[in-house]
């Protein structure tokens, strides 16, 4: 097979050249066996010969179109129009089957290889495109190969694409860069009778040293965030305790009671030991509170 049926083939349309369909298949061997009977009826050649000839006619000229193709018809080099899907005939000789186009989505696999981005970092990055024929004729009579000229509109498409972003934008808006390639491709196929339906960018890789220092510099951009609100924590509770000594410098009252409070947390535990300041005993007047409180520990 030459190389372009054999892309025809990969690519979903029937290869050109002829074909022999079931129906045309059975319909010579009905003709053929009818002309059989008949020259063994009347002892004569001719019904056999004539039954042949109408069966190569059918052979040649049944043909069948699946549900999702359109054939293309040239009468004589001339374009006389599509058939399909089903059962069609063709004058054999003087009338072509071009090609069998596929009408379902298609799926292509796109890659860049080494492309820089806007920043200047090389990148490979993996695309698939959905697309489909909406219009056969004009597929057909407006590019010659448009599988190919899909495929090599994407990777110019994607190249292009990738040299107007910066890394991070490919990194984190996938979608964004998938609908941009999805509207230039459309604008380049529409008038070649084929759609593209949508364009998912599947990967991007980075180069592995550049991946190793963009995980060093995440680490360390981390490391400052905690910094940073840890230093703020410390501001806001360096400001209550500003607010708080204001207060308790206007009340000492409420200064004794915090300071009882808090020495009552300490001594609640079980085996737990204070030290208190004997200043802070006697301006507070904590005698008698650690000495109710040390007896009332040997009685629990």
């Amino acid at each position: 097979m030459p190389l372009r049926l054999m892309k025809l083939a990969r690519s979903g349309d029937a290869p050109v050249g002829p074909q022999i369909s079931s129906v045309g298949l059975a319909a010579f061997i009905a003709c053929l066996g009818a002309g059989g009977i008949g020259a063994a009826y009347y002892q004569n050649p001719v019904p056999v010969m004539v039954g042949g000839a109408v069966g190569l006619y059918f052979l040649f000229a049944i043909r069948i179109a699946e549900q999702w193709q359109k054939a293309a018809v040239l009468r004589l080099g001339r374009y006389i129009g599509l058939r399909g899907p089903g059962i069609f005939v063709i004058i054999p000789v003087i009338d072509q089957i071009s090609q069998y186009v596929d009408q379902r989505v298609r799926v292509t696999d796109v890659k860049a290889e080494s492309a820089l981005t806007r920043d200047t970092v090389p990148v490979n990055v993996d695309a698939i495109i959905f697309w489909l024929v909406w219009n056969a004729e004009k597929s057909i009579l407006e590019v010659m190969d448009f599988d190919n000229a899909i495929t090599m509109s994407a990777q110019t498409a994607l190249r292009e694409s990738i040299g107007r972003h910066d890394l991070a934008q490919m990194i984190t808006e996938r979608e964004t860069l998938g609908r941009e390639l999805q509207r230039i491709l459309d604008e380049k196929t529409n008038p070649w009778g084929i759609t593209v339906q949508s364009v998912e960018i599947r990967d991007v890789h980075i180069p592995q040293a550049l991946e190793d220092a963009m995980s060093r510099q995440a680490q360390a951009e981390r490391e400052r965030q905690a910094r940073i609100i840890l230093g703020t924590a410390e501001t806001e509770i360096s400001a209550k305790f500003a607010e708080a000594s204001a207060v308790y410098i206007n009340n000492p009252v409420a200064l004794h009671l915090r300071a009882m409070n808090m020495l009552y947390e300490a001594i609640k535990e079980k085996g737990s030991m204070v030290i208190v300041p004997s200043s802070a005993v006697e301006t507070m007047g904590l005698g008698g509170l650690l000495g109710t409180a040390s007896l009332a520990g040997p009685k629990q």
